[in-house]
């Protein structure tokens, strides 16, 4: 049986891998970090699952990237096959308010786990996933973007993960682990924490519909982004450590949408249309059928600097598309298969790009279930039914 360990497994990620990796078998161990609340609702199911549960095939350990001696302990314990770093603090705008936290964890975190491994003697039979960001592009050099185009992260967040991305490389080429970065783009479900805005967006339009809510504010309306479905995201995680060979991918869909046009799609859920008066911090979004102003702008939920969004770059897209034989929502059976675009990372170093012109050279296939902004926004539907 094949043994994974998972970092930060009782959040949005961390819980669809672990269902993930059950079904495929392996023996799964998660480290979470000690909270004054009980937070593992996201993974309770999988507790209440037998086979999961009383066969011993996952277990959860107390853990902290801030604490070296801790994961050296448990990967010792352990000694996995694969290791899934989501461990961060990954909220861009708290990381302007914990920067020097955000750096610990985010950056220097990811170096205290790759030297726990290189300590237990497992370079050689363990493969490590590192979860990257779409956040190291940060403010777009060029558009559309090419294999050349440099990083450039705009948050702390950002500039924490973009040392975590390199120290990845650097074990890879100094020590040759097995080691790989996947530079997800945004990835939206229920399980998403509420602090984000997508979640934001869904919980309020249903205390909208329900009467327990009449408005709420949100940032720049028009800032994008490419949204997909984290339940996708985390098997493209698993496809990248089963490679012949470490390389490092971009995940997205390849659609850019807007926060606006999400709260647009979000009330129409519930049979509300809105439309949009003022400009600036002055612009509310106000329903057409009954009048009531529903949406405001407030400045303080705008991030210091913005990321600027950028399609992927033509002819670098390797487009995975639903498998026929896989049961589709009824979003998907209303309106075809979803597609996940997985790309090779555009970095270039020493002359050389990372695959081979700058490209991956086969195809794969991922049973993805919900992607594209209608079908999350379906499927993000079910918030409206229960928003606490």
């Amino acid at each position: 049986m094949a043994l994974t360990l998972s970092l930060f497994l009782l959040f949005q990620d961390g819980s669809y891998l672990a269902e993930f990796l059950l079904e495929k078998g392996y023996e799964v161990h998660g480290i979470v970090r000690r909270s004054s609340s009980f937070n593992t609702g996201r993974i309770e199911h999988l507790y209440k699952n037998p086979q999961a549960h009383i066969e011993g095939n996952m277990k959860l350990h107390y853990g902290d990237l801030t604490d070296s001696t801790c994961l050296v302990k448990i990967i010792n314990e352990v000694k996995p096959t694969e290791i899934y770093n989501l461990g961060a603090q990954s909220h861009v705008k708290i990381s302007f308010d914990l920067a020097e936290y955000t750096a610990d964890v985010d950056g220097v975190g990811t170096l205290r786990l790759l030297d726990a491994v290189k300590t237990c003697g497992l370079i050689g039979s363990v493969r490590f996933y590192q979860a990257s960001t779409s956040e190291l592009y940060g403010k777009v050099q060029e558009t559309p973007q090419k294999e050349t185009t440099p990083f450039y992260p705009r948050s702390p967040y950002g500039a924490a993960k973009l040392y975590a991305y390199w120290i990845v490389v650097n074990f890879r080429e100094a020590y040759n682990l097995f080691a790989v970065n996947g530079i997800l783009f945004n990835h939206e479900s229920p399980r998403r924490g509420a602090n984000f805005v997508t979640r934001k967006i869904s919980r309020s339009v249903a205390k909208i519909y329900l009467g327990q809510l009449e408005c709420f504010s949100l940032g720049n309306l028009d800032a994008k982004r490419d949204w997909g479905h984290a339940k996708d995201y985390v098997e493209a995680m698993w496809l990248m450590l089963q490679s012949d060979e470490p390389e490092d991918f971009v995940i997205a869909t390849g659609e850019v949408h807007s926060v606006r046009e999400f709260v647009e799609k979000s009330f129409l859920h519930i049979g509300k249309t809105i439309v949009w008066e003022g400009k600036d911090e002055h612009e509310v979004g106000r329903c057409k059928e009954s009048g009531r102003v529903h949406v405001r702008v407030d400045l303080k939920y705008y991030r210091p600097t913005e990321v600027v969004s950028a399609p992927p770059p033509p002819g670098s897209q390797l487009a995975f598309e639903s498998a026929p034989a896989f049961v589709k929502t009824e979003a998907q059976r209303k309106h075809g298969d979803a597609k996940v675009a997985l790309t090779v990372a555009p970095r270039k170093r020493r002359g050389k790009r990372w695959g081979e012109n700058g490209t991956l050279e086969r195809e794969a296939r991922l049973k993805t279930s919900q992607c594209g902004l209608f079908n999350l926004m379906f499927y993000l539907g079910c918030c409206l039914l229960d928003p606490f």
